[in-house]
């Protein structure tokens, strides 16, 4: 059986965590086998690396630099983790994928989605999502989330106008791909939520 590659993207405290949370367990009551995952992160290598890319006190860090960073985390993610899977015929949930680069540096940082594309050409080695969750939420609602949970971390203490450019930026990934990217309304309560991504999910579930 092969593999199904879904990633859940959106700006920060859009509630990425709860709805995979969620949908794993959905999954798995239809018989899936599952592997969940995040960017950046999901194996020793790629979780040493995001230390060093969220690190607050890295604020010195250049932009090319930080989606360098990013790409190399993947590559090695997709490697380890991801590819493998997929192989084995399981159903990946990534916590962010390559559009939060596409987003984030090509788009909010203006290094520009082709060039992002373009560095992750390898290290994703050709494999895109089946489908792409998009969590739709105003910036302002979700770095008000954020900064009720935790202490942020170097990419949560941007300004406001950062996040907006991002929230904006997966609108316009959203129209661009609209085949692959679901927009799913984040502001409804977290069932509602989860309602809504198993709607759009119910054409590549066997």
């Amino acid at each position: 059986m092969k593999g199904i590659f879904i990633t859940m993207e959106g700006p920060d405290g859009s509630g990425k965590t709860t709805q995979i949370d969620l949908l794993g367990r959905y999954l798995e009551s239809r018989g899936y086998e599952i592997i969940v995952t995040r960017e950046p992160g999901g194996n020793k290598i790629s979780e040493a690396i995001r230390e060093i890319i969220l690190n607050k006190e890295y604020t010195e860090m250049g932009y090319m630099t930080e989606a360098l960073l990013y790409a190399s985390a993947r590559a090695q993610l997709v490697s380890e983790v991801i590819a493998p899977a997929l192989e084995a015929g399981k159903a990946v949930i990534s916590d962010r994928f390559i559009d939060s680069s596409a987003v984030y540096q090509g788009i909010a940082r203006g290094l520009g989605v082709e060039n992002i594309y373009r560095i992750n050409e390898y290290a994703t080695q050709g494999i895109t999502p089946d489908i792409t969750i998009l969590l739709d939420l105003p910036a302002k609602v979700g770095i008000g989330r954020k900064k009720e949970q935790k202490e942020l971390d170097r990419m949560e203490m941007e300004k406001l106008d950062f996040h907006e450019k991002v929230a904006d930026g997966y609108r316009q990934l959203a129209s661009l791909a609209p085949d692959r990217i679901h927009v799913v309304d984040a502001t409804f309560p977290i069932e509602e939520v989860h309602a809504q991504i198993i709607g759009e999910l119910k054409d590549i579930l066997i």
